[in-house]
């Protein structure tokens, strides 16, 4: 029988049930088998009859972070993620000559992999553009999902060998973790790979993940024609405004038939009430990336409007081209910032930003349910858990003090009840090594 491990410490943070000072959970084949308070968790082994080693850690256990939008390959570019820019055509200045020039795609999404687990990171969401990337995730033993990114095709193109093409690549992709493809953007792919990747990707039972609403054009436009655009045929969404067409980007996907509870979108700054709503209706999460959008140069999203309307968010550090790290912590703290900026007065903030952190993503990716759930701590879900070095004082104030400065904090992360990363400090306490 599997040894029994018993995480506690001075407040265990589950996301789907209260926070729990003194907690703990049992783990043992790794996944959780009890949660609650310690006292309590204790009890319950020694009446089943099972021994058990304790790992107490003096400050916060949560459910391993997930991060719902990052490009590992482009963890060697973070020259680029240093700067500030005046937009896309700006960054693209300094983006394109590195990416151009070429680089070690597989040994620099690696080093980004390691960096994500030292943030205490579990599952992620990656883009894959280059095949030497594909493997990143699988290689780390990340939970989440690859994508391989889909752009620049044109229907005629598409339809000759891209199709084909893109197949392959996607069958071609390492499980796990689970796999998808990520058709770029709404003005990057004409509209036959547009309408057809959706079905590809829901043939073999993947997901689908783009950015939308990232830039200024895709907001919908004051003109509106007097034709339905949909009634008509364009090649492409540019091709649709060429011809005067104000609408925006949400609603052209939606047409196409992109969106959907298998869909998640990244960043969602140019959004309009219309279109936050629309996603909602279809089910579709927004991964916000704070930090990446203030680099290069664009407007802040509306976080108060999410949380107020309920939409469903997640949180993605993007890639070291276009952030300063990969520290999810450091997004969530971006957020706070300003959806208290932005008017968000509730107290539940720090609770919702820590969700969308971890469960959020989970959701996103479908990973919340079934045999291999993840992103909260309950009984059977997989052990995927992040420790953070802080001190511990009322509940509140401690989550308040997580949510908004937490970057930097972790102390350990393990996945499926392996330690993949753990701090000196973590060491010196626990007297538990990371077990690469």
């Amino acid at each position: 029988m599997n040894p029994v491990i018993l995480y506690s410490a001075d407040l265990v943070v589950p996301i789907t049930a209260p926070p729990i000072p003194s907690g703990a959970i049992a783990v043992r084949g790794g996944r959780i088998l009890h949660v609650g308070d310690r006292e309590w968790v204790r009890r319950e082994l020694a009446e089943r009859g099972l021994a058990f080693d304790e790992v107490h850690w003096p400050g916060v256990l949560t459910p391993g972070l997930v991060n719902a939008h990052s490009h590992l390959q482009y963890s060697g570019m973070a020259a680029v993620g240093r700067g500030r820019y005046q937009g896309f055509d700006d960054w693209a200045l300094a983006f394109d000559p590195i990416y151009d020039a070429g680089r070690d795609w597989a040994a620099d999404a690696a080093a980004g992999a390691r960096l994500m687990l030292e943030a205490g990171t579990t599952a992620v969401a990656d883009i894959v553009t280059d095949v030497e990337a594909s493997t990143a995730l699988h290689d780390a033993g990340l939970h989440g999902i690859t994508y391989w990114e889909v752009m620049s095709w044109t229907n005629e193109d598409w339809a000759r060998t891209g199709r084909a093409r893109v197949e392959a690549r996607l069958d071609a992709l390492p499980s796990p973790p689970g796999t998808g493809l990520s058709p770029h953007a709404p003005y990057s792919l004409d509209v036959v790979p547009l309408l057809e990747i959706p079905d590809i990707v829901r043939e073999r039972g993947g997901r689908i993940h783009l950015h939308l609403g990232e830039a200024a054009f895709e907001r919908e436009a004051e003109n509106v024609h007097a034709d339905p655009w949909h009634e008509r045929r364009h090649g492409s969404f540019r091709e649709l405004r060429g011809d005067g067409f104000g609408t925006g980007a949400t609603e052209y996907v939606d047409q196409l038939g992109v969106l959907g509870p298998d869909c998640h979108i990244a960043h969602g700054v140019y959004m309009t009430a219309r279109d936050r709503a629309l996603l909602r209706a279809r089910g579709t999460s927004v991964a916000l990336c704070p930090r990446s959008n203030e680099v290069i140069g664009l407007d802040e999203p509306p976080v108060a409007a999410y949380l107020t309307e309920g939409s469903p968010i997640a949180v993605g550090t993007d890639s070291l081209s276009s952030s300063p790290s990969l520290d999810l912590m450091a997004d969530v703290a971006a957020l706070h910032r300003l959806a208290r900026a932005q008017g968000y007065t509730h107290r539940d903030l720090p609770e919702q930003l820590l969700r969308a952190a971890t469960l959020g993503w989970a959701h996103a990716m479908g990973i919340d349910t079934g045999p291999d759930r993840t992103g909260y701590l309950a009984v059977g879900a997989l052990a995927d858990l992040t420790f953070f070095d802080l001190p511990v004082t009322a509940v509140d104030d401690t989550l308040d003090t997580l949510a908004s400065a937490g970057a930097g904090r972790a102390a350990a992360t393990v996945i499926g009840g392996r330690a993949r990363f753990t701090s000196s400090a973590f060491h010196d306490e626990t007297g538990v090594r990371a077990d690469d």
